[in-house]
């Protein structure tokens, strides 16, 4: 008598012809560099458009009012001046002594943002403090310690035209800035990456592409002329 081969719990059953005939499971073949290119693409192009979604709708819609400054929603202008003397010791011959003056502005008048290069000129001189639709310019009498600061606070879309322009916003904000146009950048090319790789569409697609592109720089030419 024969003994028959043990049989395995775990293993999968091969499957039989109708004729009873046993025919092997098909092999996997590894994929080829162009399909494992292409799988990265959609991968890595997925991510980065979901991360910078927000971003590109910020700088579209920033856009749009950037190029419309006449537009008068969000333009509101508030000016005041304020004024005041500065302790006596902080101006000796002439010289300010930059620091204090600076923190006692912050403090006592409320003025905020990026402190500008001071600048004298022989019994004048002055400091501006800068922001994203913000600007207040201190003008000091070295001889009497007087001072007037003239304060402009512009409404939330010239703030937001601000951020846009990456004006007066700082190094925190220039750094995303350049994060964000790296990423955008990464989304354009990963896209047209995955567009070679769709036969149907890539011709029409590439040439779609192609006569946008002549647009914008004949749009381009037209403005420099």
């Amino acid at each position: 008598m024969t003994s028959r081969p043990p049989v395995s719990l775990t293993a999968k059953p091969e499957a039989q012809t109708p004729e009873g005939v046993r025919t092997p499971r098909p092999v996997s073949r590894p994929r080829t560099l162009k399909a494992r290119s292409h799988v990265w693409l959609r991968w890595l192009h997925t991510y980065t458009s979901m991360i910078s979604l927000l971003v590109v709708l910020f700088f579209a819609l920033t856009g749009i009012t950037l190029n419309h400054p006449d537009w008068a929603f969000g333009n509101s202008e508030i000016k005041r001046e304020v004024t005041g003397t500065l302790p006596a010791g902080w101006i000796t011959a002439g010289k300010v002594d930059w620091l204090n003056v600076a923190e006692d502005l912050r403090a006592q008048q409320g003025l905020h943002g990026r402190a500008e290069e001071p600048r004298v000129d022989g019994t004048e001189a002055s400091i501006s403090f800068l922001g994203p639709g913000y600007s207040a310019d201190t003008v000091i009498d070295t001889q009497t310690g007087k001072y007037s600061t003239n304060i402009l606070a512009q409404g939330g879309v010239a703030v937001l035209n601000d951020l846009h322009r990456g004006r007066d916003t700082g190094g925190a904000w220039n750094w995303l800035i350049d994060v964000s146009g790296g990423v955008l950048t990464l989304v354009a090319v990963t896209g047209i990456g995955i567009l070679l790789y769709l036969r149907k569409t890539r011709t029409q697609a590439l040439a779609v592409m192609g006569v946008a592109s002549l647009i914008v720089l004949l749009l381009g030419w037209r403005a420099l002329g």
